[in-house]
């Protein structure tokens, strides 16, 4: 069976070949610095094995567009339907998400061939002609890979800070020391205007229906909370004053025993974290990550400040072009504002650190989940959830948009997730 991953992408017809190979071509990318052994693992619940990651964006493109579209497409081993599925309940069943990395078998090699021989089959669609229908599934395929890419990123770094080795993903230290942005507040009108998608190229349903809503006055800052911000928070004995913190998260803190954000550490008396290019002192100026919604709350109420709406944080990025510190920079770690930029714009809202709003993920009006498997894509978890703006360092650039809503629970701290203040004007 011949490699896709050695096809060029002119060989096949249609417009979307070139973007599907790009994608999962830098899916292996991300993998490559890892051994079969990293790969397999699980470090929590809430994280997956590289492994995993890898199969079930094949498995995506072999359930949702080849098995229904592709004719005589036959499945590598159909146990896979189940073993990889994530949690489409339409679909069939699922292996539960916390035993994954128990799965020794199928090997990573095994995988790989998974991912060459659904790569061949595609090759193959595109080819002899992609239906008009099938080419919405194949682009939210093509995102959702790319969400994966930067899941794989957060879950191995989680696994690796595990280790008392504290290897390294990849080695170097890409940062150097940068004359920090001086703090400023940025003021908006508000007022009723229309937010959501405007359904020009590709968006996740989530981000619609476009509607208007209402946004009072605010201020924004210039550019999100830095360690040696949040290192003050701390020296204030922020994570043992209850009166910053929403009762959930008072409750969190205390029974994880939260004293700093995930990975840092005190080493003779400074400051430190594990990153993907191993420990390494925090620097000050550079956007604080690895915070859930409930300090990053707590610190806001400290700093006599707020988090933004999304409709806030929407309003302020729209015309801002998604350019920022994403995975394509190399240094999988958040960034220091390199220049002032201009003035009356907030710097560094795409890319660096994903940034909580106050904002509770609920539909927008209108909203209806698509029908069938994939409608269980987006809506079936719009409970329980915190809506997080602009992306990460982990994020590919082409990804992000100003509409763009992840969504996490309150809890979440492994993501590369930060800070923004807002405050009413």
């Amino acid at each position: 069976m011949t490699n896709p991953r050695h096809v060029a992408p002119h060989a096949a017809a249609a417009p979307e070949a070139g973007a599907f190979f790009r994608v999962r071509a830098a899916s292996e990318v991300l993998a490559a610095p890892l051994s079969a052994e990293d790969c397999a693992l699980q470090s929590m619940p809430d994280a997956s094995p590289v492994k995993w990651h890898l199969a079930h964006t094949s498995w995506f493109f072999e359930t949702f567009v080849l098995t229904p579209h592709a004719r005589d497409y036959a499945p590598l081993d159909p146990s896979y339907r189940m073993l990889f599925n994530s949690y489409y309940n339409a679909v069939g069943d699922q292996y539960p998400r916390p035993e994954r990395g128990l799965l020794s078998r199928p090997s990573l090699a095994e995988v790989r061939a998974y991912r060459a021989h659904v790569d061949s089959a595609m090759r193959d669609l595109f080819i002899t002609g992609i239906p008009r229908a099938v080419r919405p599934i194949i682009a939210l395929g093509l995102n959702h890979e790319q969400q994966h890419q930067e899941l794989m990123l957060t879950d191995v770094k989680h696994l690796l800070a595990r280790n008392p080795l504290r290897p390294q993903y990849t080695p170097g230290w890409p940062l150097t020391p940068v004359t920090p942005r001086r703090k400023a507040w940025i003021d908006y009108a508000g007022g009723l205007t229309e937010f959501g998608h405007d359904g020009e190229g590709f968006a996740f349903d989530n981000e619609g229906p476009r509607h208007r809503a209402y946004v009072a006055p605010f201020a924004l800052a210039s550019h999100p909370v830095t360690n040696g911000e949040f290192a003050a928070f701390i020296d204030d004995d922020g994570y043992r004053r209850p009166e910053f913190w929403l009762s959930a998260g008072w409750d969190d803190a205390q029974q994880q025993q939260w004293d700093a954000p995930l990975y840092w550490s005190r080493s003779e008396g400074r400051w430190r974290t594990f990153t993907l290019h191993g420990e390494a002192d925090i620097d000050p100026h550079a956007s604080v990550t690895h915070v859930s919604y409930y300090e990053a709350d707590a610190f806001a109420r400290w700093s006599g400040a707020r988090l933004a709406t999304e409709f806030e944080w929407e309003l302020a990025a729209r015309d801002q072009a998604p350019a920022g510190n994403f995975v394509e920079s190399g240094a999988l770690h958040p960034l220091a504002t390199r220049d002032a930029g201009p003035a009356n714009a907030p710097a560094q809202l795409f890319g660096d650190v994903w940034e909580w709003t106050q904002s509770a993920y609920l539909p927008y009006p209108g909203y209806h989940a698509a029908p069938g498997a994939i409608g269980e894509y987006n809506g079936k978890f719009m409970s329980g959830q915190m809506v997080l703006r602009g992306g990460s360092c982990a994020t590919p650039r082409s990804h992000i948009r100003a509409t763009y809503r992840n969504f996490f629970p309150p809890s979440a701290r492994w993501q590369f997730s930060g800070i923004r203040l807002a405050r009413d004007a």
